[in-house]
């Protein structure tokens, strides 16, 4: 089960976090990864880890935010990889606080990455998708797309935006031979996490991790693989009576 042998698949913002967990997982269940990142060394990285362990990879500098860089990423990687069965769109960036603390600036930086690139990468995937009889979309949204949490706003609004555009290629694609669905985690222990607490509270960070652990009523934050895991049910074969959905992978939050 969940056998990815003989699939080509592209991963945005693969060189850490849920995106270096979810090119993994896909390497080590036979799938040919194209590990995409604005970081190439972070990209390369994790390549490295895929072939150390036996699978296949290449590393790929992208920024999802710029269209031509797009466009001849993913024509380079459908050629590399030998053509093109999966999508996961997992490059995003986050912004912190309320509507009266979010600058034009930041929401400009933030729908750049988080819904343009969803957007770009989707559309420079589908035509390959198309062409070979359909293949797999996979956004990552966020329960900030589901519900309300305090300050985040910008970045509730661009991952609102990644769960209707799941919604609408699903819907236009579905008789096409594409299936699209997103993933909404709640918090998820990754190096950005760390690194936020580093900057936003020095000499508190083991305070505010328990506090950030505690939001979800299971106790603690997801880990990146387990986030990868759910990425790969829903790519496989084992998910394809499922499209236009939205999975949270939350700890407990949204029954509470």
């Amino acid at each position: 089960m969940f056998d990815l042998g003989g699939k080509a698949a592209v991963v945005t913002g693969a060189g850490s976090g849920i995106g270096a967990a979810i090119a993994r997982v896909f390497a080590a269940r036979g799938a040919h990864v194209a590990a995409l990142d604005v970081d190439g060394a972070a990209a390369e990285r994790t390549v490295y880890e895929i072939r150390s362990a036996g699978g296949q990879a290449h590393a790929f500098d992208c920024d999802v935010g710029a269209a031509g860089a797009v466009a001849a990423v993913f024509e380079r990687a459908a050629a590399t990889l030998g053509g093109l069965h999966i999508l996961v769109n997992n490059a995003g960036i986050a912004h912190v606080g309320d509507i009266e603390h979010t600058f034009e600036e930041d929401l400009d930086r933030l729908f750049r990455v988080n819904v343009k690139g969803v957007f770009l990468c989707a559309q420079a995937a589908i035509p390959a998708m198309l062409r070979q009889g359909g293949g797999v979309i996979l956004n990552m949204a966020s329960i900030a797309s589901l519900i309300g949490i305090p300050d985040r706003f910008a970045y509730s609004m661009t991952k609102g935006a990644v769960h209707t555009m799941t919604m609408s290629i699903a819907v236009d694609y579905m008789r096409k031979g594409i299936r699209c669905n997103c993933i909404c985690p709640a918090r998820v222990h990754t190096p950005f996490v760390d690194g936020y607490l580093a900057a936003q509270y020095p000499g508190r960070e083991e305070e505010m991790f328990r506090q950030l652990s505690a939001y979800q009523p299971l106790g603690r934050m997801g880990t990146p693989e387990e986030v990868a895991h759910l990425a790969l049910y829903l790519c496989s074969d084992e998910a394809s009576f499922i499209t236009g959905q939205a999975y949270p992978i939350d700890g407990g939050v949204l029954v509470t």
